[in-house]
């Protein structure tokens, strides 16, 4: 049987386990899934395959996690976030396919080692940011999500923000599908859909809908503050061994 993008037995191997743990981490803490697949998935083969397909995963976990979540969303917030990713996401993708595999594994993995220092620094606002401030979060948003990586930057953006729980991942759960079914059609212009996308992502739904249940049920117990650590130093360390690769 072949394997999509033509991945070895070994390869298929650890992005499966990849998979599964970042599925878990996403149900745990909410963030994370396709960095931490994209990432992995540039030890073993050209990250750029699996844009389209954490995008699809993706979107099939925020329909697994959205029950209960329509009355927290802030669609204010919602709309000009999708308002700045609609001119961003579309400059990502020309920038970063226009690139060799090398370079973007290299812009990739660079570009998730400074959003974990983000992450870890910390930052704190005095208030919430509303109104226009939104439109540039999406617009970054947009950019990042040229290969598949659109959370990482809103999740620094709202976690630095004294916003509840709930508002923060309902907003979350409504903003990126519909910035999946944007994306959709620009991934394809790009090239990045393929037989292979669809096979792949029928191939990873279990171990995602498995990981993401699991995490989602805090399986292990473990205090949110140190997993959400934890997830992201690992994510830091699968970016560093992909800079390393690409630049050597």
């Amino acid at each position: 049987m072949t394997l999509p993008f033509d991945l070895s037995t070994g390869a298929a191997i650890w992005m499966a386990v990849a998979i599964f743990v970042a599925a878990y981490i996403r149900g745990y803490s909410g963030f994370g899934y396709s960095a931490i697949v994209i990432a992995a998935s540039g030890l073993v083969t050209n990250p750029l395959n699996f844009v389209a397909v954490v995008v699809l995963l993706e979107t099939a976990m925020s329909l697994q996690a959205g029950r209960g979540a329509g009355p927290s969303i802030d669609w204010r917030r919602v709309w000009l976030l999708l308002a700045g990713a609609a001119v961003g996401l579309p400059l990502g993708l020309w920038a970063l396919t226009g690139i060799s595999e090398s370079a973007a594994k290299a812009v990739i993995s660079g570009y998730v080692l400074l959003m974990c220092v983000v992450l870890l620094a910390g930052w704190k606002l005095r208030q919430e940011v509303r109104g226009p401030s939104n439109l540039l979060a999406g617009l970054v948003s947009g950019l990042a999500n040229a290969p598949g990586m659109g959370g990482l930057p809103l999740a620094a953006f709202f976690a630095a923000q004294p916003m509840p729980a709930s508002v923060f991942r309902a907003t979350l759960i409504a903003y990126f599908p519909l910035l999946d079914l944007y994306s959709a059609p620009l991934y394809f212009w790009a090239g990045l859909v393929s037989w292979d996308t669809l096979w792949a992502a029928l191939w990873a739904l279990p171990l995602t809908f498995l990981g993401n249940w699991v995490g989602g049920r805090h399986f292990f117990g473990t205090d949110p503050k140190d997993f959400r650590r934890f997830a992201i130093l690992l994510l830091a360390g699968l970016a560093a061994l992909g800079l390393g690769k690409a630049l050597i």
